[in-house]
């Protein structure tokens, strides 16, 4: 078995895991309100586990992220891995990552992954903070809320800036800014999108996500004026906490994106590991 991540903060600091279901609300509304023709060609579901937490399921994935269980709150059992596992079958689902925090973790999770061939590939750490964050200079690019004109400019520079294919997968996040379920915020230079990132306000906190600049704008601090804009926009709201979550960097390695958050005032609660299945049964899968 690999090594279970790390909790850094003890208990949950943000309430009753409130930051695993902060994330999960956005991560079900763009998958579950997939609009046409991304949802039928990229073949989007999502479902309400029956024990807490959610799972989506995109059987066309161009990048193999968009399939996960998480959110949950409640510590994991058997019973919930046959649920998720069952979904993803009958979805036609290749592989999946199921994300839990690490307290929720039972005794017997090492025969649970035994039993289904869980394995970890990766780890994301999350954070939390206050929405105090100071507002920081940019030199030549102009930081704003994204207006319903600039929408799928926006979604298209945000994938874009994750190396992801934006055809179908930008309307996810466009779809759900025109719902208003997340607030689209932007980086210009001149009258270019080069960033993009977004603020989901749920439960009382406020989630950062999306957070993205094309290559050739990065270092010239448009994440950082990404996360003071929407600390803004959190407290307009009422909202005193932030919360987000990144990928882990491994010995001697760095990730600017936490580098960013960590700098802006955020610290880590604890480690999460991405645990991945993969479906073995040849009679589930499409194609």
């Amino acid at each position: 078995m690999p090594t279970l991540p790390t909790d850094h903060g003890g208990a949950d600091t943000v309430g009753s895991f409130a930051a695993e279901r902060a994330e999960a609300a956005w991560f079900f509304d763009w998958i579950s309100g997939a609009p046409e023709p991304a949802r039928i060609v990229l073949e989007t579901d999502a479902v309400q586990l029956a024990a807490g937490g959610i799972a989506t399921s995109m059987a066309s994935d161009p990048v193999d992220y968009w399939s996960k269980a998480l959110g949950f709150d409640r510590p994991m059992d058997r019973e919930t891995i046959v649920e998720i596992v069952d979904f993803y079958r009958s979805r036609g689902t290749l592989t999946a990552t199921i994300q839990i925090a690490p307290a929720l973790l039972p005794a017997d999770w090492d025969v649970i992954c035994g039993e289904f061939g869980l394995t970890t590939t990766s780890s994301w750490i999350k954070l939390s903070g206050s929405s105090d964050v100071p507002v920081q200079p940019l030199h030549g690019l102009r930081v704003d809320a994204v207006g319903g004109e600039d929408l799928e400019e926006w979604g298209a520079t945000v994938f874009r800036g994750f190396g992801m294919p934006p055809v179908h997968l930008a309307q996810l996040a466009v779809a759900s800014a025109r719902r208003g379920v997340v607030q689209p915020f932007g980086v210009w230079s001149g009258n270019s999108l080069v960033a993009g990132a977004a603020l989901a306000v749920n439960e009382g906190i406020g989630a950062l996500l999306g957070a993205a600049t094309l290559p050739e704008y990065r270092g010239r601090g448009a994440q950082q004026a990404l996360i003071a804009i929407r600390a803004q926009a959190a407290q307009r709201a009422g909202i005193d906490t932030l919360t987000a979550e990144t990928w882990l960097p491994g010995p001697g390695g760095a990730n600017p994106s936490l580098n960013n958050l960590l700098r802006a005032g955020l610290t880590p609660l604890y480690d999460r590991a991405n645990w991945s299945w993969k479906n073995s049964d040849p009679s589930t899968i499409r194609g």
